[in-house]
């Protein structure tokens, strides 16, 4: 028998409602307390403590202790690419008020998914650097040129440094809101670090949405070509 029973096992955790809405939550890249993500999630912190623990037993999720206290993250990018994938194809949620729209509009412009940059503003980067020939796209992910690696060693990414991380150097990520993909792994990862240290782009709390910065405007501009809209 060829099948894969742990499959099974996998699919039964996600579709419960209070753990996908926990793992949406983690696809920030950050980690939370257990009340935090209860909070978020719309459930009492005791049913939370119970659905990360059958999630950190099946590899899902991963859990630091600092003293005390315990913060739960997503354990790596392909549980997230998962997670990214599955709300590509679920029917969109219903919008019922003014703040629930807005912060829809937020993360579909630009948002975390898990450690790289994702929405519009993923996509509109992804589209123009391959557009200047930095890099192109292939069947399961994108490939750097001889140009692109200027193009990062201006932009102070150490493409070698990239490369020796355990896992994939770029892959392709779907877009659950633009329906397209974007650049993602380690290379993704590294780009979004480049961004935030520049004070481009802000993480804002309790939201995977990204906040792009008045110097980041100007710097996205002159750097990757493309005005930022919508935002």
């Amino acid at each position: 028998m060829n099948a894969n029973p742990n499959v099974a096992m996998i699919a039964t955790l996600v579709s419960e409602a209070s753990r996908a809405a926990i793992l949406t939550v983690l696809l920030d890249g950050r980690f939370h307390p257990a009340s935090e993500l209860a909070y978020m999630a719309g459930i009492k912190p005791q049913t939370a403590s119970f659905h990360l623990t059958k999630m950190v037993d099946a590899n899902v999720v991963t859990v630091e202790k600092q003293g005390r206290h315990r913060y739960y993250g997503i354990r790596n990018q392909e549980v997230a690419q998962v997670m990214e994938s599955f709300l590509s194809i679920a029917p969109p949620i219903e919008i019922k008020s003014l703040k629930q729209a807005s912060e829809d509009k937020a993360m579909r412009f630009a948002r975390t998914c898990y450690d790289h940059l994702a929405g519009s503003l993923g996509v509109q980067l992804t589209d123009s650097l391959i557009k200047k020939g930095v890099i192109y796209e292939e069947k399961d992910g994108f490939t750097v040129t001889e140009k692109g690696e200027i193009f990062f060693l201006t932009f102070q990414i150490d493409l070698e440094k990239v490369k020796k991380k355990r896992r994939s150097f770029t892959h392709k990520c779907l877009d659950w809101s633009e329906r397209r993909h974007h650049l993602a792994g380690a290379l993704g990862n590294a780009v979004l670090e480049r961004l935030l240290e520049l004070n481009w782009i802000q993480r804002l709390p309790k939201t995977r949405a990204i906040k792009i910065t008045s110097e980041g405007k100007k710097g996205l501009k002159e750097t990757f070509s493309f005005d930022i809209t919508n935002n």
